[in-house]
């Protein structure tokens, strides 16, 4: 069964037990989970005509997420603040990377609410560039998207998934203090692999801003998300679970690492459905709130979804 077609992941049964080598070798051709069939319809098309009538960047576009087809086929994106050139090169991740990128545009906040009005969204998820380059790290510039994006839809709920601002609290903080329904900030990878992984971010400083957000009270709840196939054990990711339910998380991702381009990292392992079901089952084991985890699950995959399922319990 795909976990990427279930929302509610809480086991139904007796948690399973790990098998020890339940990867299949990542050389030759994927495995029959990992293949999917374009969705079909014209709502596709009035997604992407939305996007470029206001001229707005996508992660689903720019990072090549596997899921871009099935969700501009639902109406839903979502958005990539603060230019589509990134301060941080990361070897899983195919934005662009540059030293200065382009200053943030300053229609871009009204830019993103009238899209989002537009889509008839609900739930709208706004991701960010790392702006290493700015004072602020480009947090004001996210705050004036939130407050925009609340004057045009007032009763739109708001996911914000950002950078770690480099530990920067006071610039954590005034995206905090907006109180958007969900912060998300991904840790990405166990802590073994991400010196690899991750350009300049740490573990440890990611666990901070995600307890950092946790205490502050202001967002309704805390998410973050790793990826697997990069040869990490079962018993790293496990340890990575934990670490993110020690920190303050409400919800936690997990999907399969799938390499971009020919420049990025390579999968090492091809994680079985069955294996993303007993992470998720361990997740539960240990108090945390919503577990999502499948092949084809992506932090803000099926985010309003998975928003509602937590915020009632």
């Amino acid at each position: 069964m795909y976990e990427d077609d279930r929302f509610d992941s809480r086991p139904k049964k007796p948690l399973n037990v790990l098998p020890k080598n339940p990867e299949e070798n990542a050389s030759g051709r994927f495995p029959s989970w990992l293949h999917r069939k374009l969705p079909k319809g014209g709502t596709l098309f009035q997604t992407n005509a939305i996007l470029e009538k206001h001229g707005l960047n996508t992660v689903c576009e720019e990072a090549k997420c596997p899921n871009r087809f099935e969700c501009y086929s639902k109406k839903t994106a979502t958005f990539l603040a603060l230019g589509k050139e990134c301060t941080r090169s990361c070897g899983f991740c195919d934005i662009d990377f540059a030293k200065s990128p382009k200053p943030p545009e300053e229609d871009e906040p009204e830019r993103i609410a009238l899209s989002a009005r537009d889509l008839g969204l609900k739930h709208v998820v706004i991701t960010m560039v790392a702006r290493d380059d700015l004072p602020d790290h480009g947090s004001m510039h996210l705050v004036k998207i939130i407050r925009e994006v609340r004057k045009q839809s007032p009763e739109m709920t708001i996911e914000v998934l950002t950078s770690d601002f480099s530990g920067d609290l006071s610039a954590l903080d005034l995206v905090l203090e907006e109180k958007p329904e969900v912060f998300n900030h991904n840790i990405e990878t166990v802590r073994r692999l991400t010196p690899r992984i991750r350009h300049k971010a740490t573990y440890d400083r990611t666990l901070s801003v995600l307890k950092h957000a946790k205490e502050s009270q202001k967002a309704g709840f805390v998410k973050s998300g790793i990826m697997v196939g990069f040869g990490e054990s079962h018993e790293e990711v496990e340890e990575t679970i934990r670490d993110l339910k020690e920190a303050g998380c409400d919800i936690i991702t997990i999907g399969h690492y799938l390499q971009a381009s020919r420049l990025k990292l390579s999968v090492k392992a091809f994680i079985t459905p069955e294996q993303f079901q007993a992470y998720a089952d361990y997740g539960y084991s240990i108090g945390v709130k919503h577990m999502y985890a499948g092949p084809f699950v992506r932090s803000s995959y099926n985010a309003q979804e998975i928003q509602q399922i937590v915020a009632h319990g």
